[in-house]
């Protein structure tokens, strides 16, 4: 199992999930495809086992953090080694804990994140809203920022900096006065960093979460 999930992540990291195939992976493993079903039944299956398959290298990298005398500061880099780990497998938050029956390091990840929200003393609604904001937010930008860049990217046609001049023309022509906010921030988004962006994201609601626990875990739930 161990060399079928193996290989399987590196197909997906490869090339995405079209590429996996059980026939592709038999082929990369030297064996017949009706190897493949000794360990797993069909590519859903194998898709979640993939993934945590990954999510049990982020419990290893993880662990120094889970003695830190802060939790949000735990919270935070348990966060961040998500966030580096899932960045370029976009793949990854689609399966991400969606079946929880394949995936006992996903769980895990879970219970990690939700211990360090324990030591903040709130109430369960709270506590629940709160591990699942940061897995949420963690994962999902992920996903959106690790997707497949745009055609004159991936073609060469263009770099990443040219492209995002591009964007910045396009909304520098567009009219001030409907669109205040993006020519408010147009500067900032021209040379922002994706990692710069993800971790002041985090920041925001690592800080929320804070004052929610300072005031005593009472803040009224909505």
């Amino acid at each position: 199992m161990e060399a079928v999930l193996t290989e399987a992540v590196r197909l997906l990291d490869e090339a995405g999930e079209g590429a996996l195939t059980f026939r592709a992976l038999a082929a990369r493993l030297g064996g017949g495809v009706g190897s493949i079903y000794w360990y797993v039944q069909n590519k859903d299956e194998l898709l979640d086992r993939a993934a945590d398959h990954v999510m049990d290298g982020v419990l290893a990298a993880t662990e120094t953090f889970v003695a830190d005398e802060d939790p949000i500061n735990a919270l935070r880099e348990i966060g961040v080694t998500l966030y580096d780990t899932a960045i370029d497998r976009p793949w990854l938050g689609r399966y991400f804990m969606r079946n929880t029956g394949f995936q006992p390091n996903s769980l895990r990840f879970y219970e990690r994140v939700g211990g360090q929200v324990l030591r903040l003393h709130l109430t369960p609604r709270q506590s629940f809203h709160a591990a699942s904001a940061v897995v949420g937010f963690v994962v999902g930008l992920a996903a959106d920022m690790g997707q497949q860049p745009p055609e004159q990217v991936l073609s060469g046609e263009m770099n990443r900096d040219r492209f995002m001049d591009g964007v910045v023309a396009e909304w520098s022509a567009l009219d001030p006065a409907e669109y205040p906010f993006l020519h408010t921030i147009l500067d900032e988004f021209a040379r922002h960093r994706d990692a710069d962006q993800f971790r002041a994201g985090l920041d925001l609601l690592l800080d929320g979460l804070r004052r929610q626990a300072d005031a005593g875990g009472t803040t009224r739930e909505r």
